[in-house]
């Protein structure tokens, strides 16, 4: 970003409160995949922490929003996914966008152990210049019955773990004073808040990053509680708790 010209960048938000309308589902983008992010997202974190030609990784990738904004935006982008039928039903959509200018790779495996450096050394690069790690939570959704996957851990150290896995390994790559953000929410389990955001942003500060943001983002209905609004709101109070309408986007810095 030219800080000279910092009054042209008028699209990029600066506050840390992102109240989003509905999302973008322009070109190949498909919100059918459950527990995906809005391309809003992705699409304001790489305008405002790289630049075109820089290299975006995202280990959870899912459907592949981060890796269609990534190539929309000139960034080059790789992303690793569980699932096999997932990743070539997401590369069948995201081909159709590819752009002669930017490389986008998917590769099926486990982000805790996966070879990250064979992987760039593939893509002819040593590092990434952004990360971003949008996990489950934890079990609110089971994405698969792979063992691997962060949604079937059994405890929430089990997933702590994890996760804490994944940063070690994925983030070994990117490049000092570069960026990484973690896009997570909490559950309700056992008739109280589980934090899973916080205990996240907690566990990347312990690995040594440095934290520099904390964004809320809305969310309305999800799948899961579509033409329920009535019955929700009666749990709500029976139970003696709010509603969950937003997430964390924890933004931090690589600074060794």
């Amino acid at each position: 970003m030219d800080l000279s010209k910092w009054q042209e960048y008028g699209d990029i938000r600066t506050d840390s409160l992102w109240v989003i309308d509905k999302r973008d589902n322009s070109g190949v983008h498909n919100g059918a995949y459950h527990g995906n992010f809005i391309p809003q997202i992705p699409h304001q974190l790489l305008l405002r922490y790289t630049k075109r030609g820089d290299f975006v990784l995202d280990p959870f990738m899912g459907s592949g929003t981060t890796l269609i904004e990534a190539q929309r935006l000139g960034r080059n982008s790789i992303g690793i996914e569980l699932q096999e039928s997932v990743i070539t039903e997401a590369f069948s959509r995201i081909t159709q966008e590819q752009q002669s200018n930017t490389i986008t790779r998917g590769y099926v495996g486990d982000s805790r152990n996966i070879d990250i450096k064979n992987i760039l050394a593939e893509n002819n690069t040593k590092q990434v210049q952004f990360v971003i790690l949008h996990p489950p939570y934890w079990d609110i959704l089971k994405f698969s019955d792979n063992t691997a996957d962060l949604s079937n851990s059994k405890t929430l150290e089990e997933f702590l773990d994890s996760f804490g896995a994944v940063v070690d390994n994925i983030c070994s790559s990117l490049e000092r004073n570069c960026y990484c953000a973690v896009v997570i929410g909490d559950k309700y389990a056992n008739s109280e808040i589980v934090s899973l955001g916080f205990y996240c942003m907690e566990l990347m500060r312990k690995q040594g990053y440095k934290h520099k943001a904390t964004i809320v983002k809305n969310f309305e209905d999800t799948k899961g509680k579509a033409n329920q609004q009535g019955i929700w709101r009666y749990r709500a109070l029976s139970n003696d708790f709010y509603i969950f309408k937003h997430e964390y986007i924890f933004v931090f810095k690589k600074i060794n």
